[in-house]
């Protein structure tokens, strides 16, 4: 007979952990399940988080191993699998993995979300001989080289500042006339001497034998063509949420599960937390704040079903 859970949580980012320690506060039978080796999400690959309450600048990934040493502390119960499908059964809701099956009354999904690609020739080719999605995991590689941002948020702008330290110049390259992210970053980025912004450009193909050699530009106003040497292309254009298990499930909106400050979702009984759900701020802070929540409207949700 199949154990019965009163809360599985899909996902291990500061959104399913902090719901792993307020579920254990609460008392509740819970475990997450998680498919990655280790557990912290994207924060992971952030050098540092300056805008985390309380600690200035601390490292990403200690403050990842940080909510899961809590979470430990409190007995959270880690299960290694990859949710395929939930199945909505009222009170109780099974879900399929590839591993094994498992059986809950509620389930919070904190699956989070992935960078998305620019999907130009030469971008799957070169993945990860030139072209990467994180600076902070490989920008060591390209220290006194040419590299190039793609892109004009936050993530762009703090992966700009990042590689600045350490590579001989660096290239943002934004599709629009200014940049989306936050004031204090730009500030940061265009006070450094070996940053530059290629504005209204967007790229058009990554080229190289073997690895990264140019990129083709385009200059969205003019239509002008140019060739740009690097050896570098870290790309931050957004995120995809990862929800394509659950579709047909619950309500979405552009991939999003829709979901309000509660963590409700358009069926009872199944939450959604952090970058996976619909809201207007995705940070550290306000995942792991979505995790409170969800816990929170889960116990109103077993209470009411008992």
């Amino acid at each position: 007979m199949d154990e019965i859970y009163d809360l599985l949580i899909i996902g291990s980012g500061p959104a399913g952990l902090a719901a792993a320690i307020y579920a254990q506060r609460a008392r509740l039978h819970a475990a997450v399940i998680e498919k990655l080796p280790a557990s912290g999400g994207q924060v992971l690959n952030t050098v540092d988080v300056d805008n985390y309450p309380g600690l200035p600048g601390v490292g990403g990934y200690e403050l990842g191993m940080k909510f899961k040493e809590h979470a430990d502390h409190l007995g959270a119960v880690f299960l290694d699998d990859t949710i395929k499908e939930i199945r909505d059964q009222k009170d109780r809701k099974i879900l399929l993995g590839e591993k094994d099956r498992y059986v809950a009354k509620a389930v919070i999904i904190a699956t989070g979300a992935m960078h998305r690609e620019l999907g130009v020739p030469g971008e799957g080719e070169l993945k990860g001989r030139g072209v990467s999605y994180c600076a902070t995991c490989d920008g060591a590689f390209f220290r006194n080289k040419t590299v190039a941002v793609i892109g004009g948020g936050d993530v762009a702008l703090e992966d700009g500042i990042f590689l600045s330290r350490m590579c001989k110049k660096v290239y943002l390259i934004h599709r629009r006339d200014r940049l989306r992210g936050a004031k204090s970053l730009q500030e940061t980025f265009l006070s450094r001497d070996n940053a530059q912004v290629l504005w209204d450009t967007v790229v058009e193909e990554i080229q190289g034998a073997g690895r990264v050699e140019n990129i083709k530009l385009k200059n969205v106003k003019t239509g002008q063509a140019s060739d740009l040497p690097v050896q570098g292309v870290f790309i931050a254009v957004g995120i995809v949420p990862q929800s394509d298990a659950f579709t047909g499930l619950v309500e979405m909106e552009g991939g999003y599960i829709r979901a309000g400050e509660d963590c409700v979702t358009s069926v009872p009984g199944i939450f959604a937390a952090g970058d996976v759900r619909t809201t207007h701020l995705r940070q550290v802070l306000t995942a792991a704040a979505d995790g409170a929540n969800a816990v929170a409207s889960a116990e109103r949700y077993l209470e009411s079903i008992r």
